[in-house]
């Protein structure tokens, strides 16, 4: 089951380059299994408390032919673990690995340099869910 997210499957970045010297990135990789309507529901919540209650800055996601892509940005490190910790993000991956994924691969990254092209962007408004664009 191809998923359908009322946010654009694939965004562009909001980010702001050149305003935060290192920032994290947390990539999720994920090869699905089913991705049903608790699914989908689930997924927009998280991505709310994610940013409202753990700072994150900003959250990509592309999903094709069976593969959920998904980066999100953060401040630091500390942010990163609470989110890891957080109640409602635990039950989510437990249902990821009962359910949701066959297998997924996670990885922090430290972002240390940030530059774009053009200079300026058009700001895209399309996104909904993140205050922060």
């Amino acid at each position: 089951m191809r998923p359908q997210f009322d946010y654009p499957i694939l965004e562009r970045s909001n980010t702001q380059p050149g305003k935060t010297t290192v920032m994290y990135a947390v990539i999720f990789r994920a090869e699905v299994n089913t991705l049903d309507d608790a699914y989908i529901e689930n997924a927009k919540h998280l991505r709310q408390l994610a940013f409202s209650r753990y700072g994150c800055i900003d959250f990509v996601l592309s999903y094709e032919a069976g593969v959920e892509i998904a980066i999100s940005y953060w401040k630091d490190e500390a942010s990163i673990a609470l989110w890891k910790q957080d109640i409602e993000h635990l039950a989510a991956q437990k249902n990821g690995r009962n359910s949701w994924y066959k297998s997924y691969r996670v990885q922090v990254a430290k972002i240390v340099r940030d530059y774009q092209y053009p200079l300026h962007p058009s700001r895209d408004t399309s996104r909904k869910g993140n205050p922060h664009g």
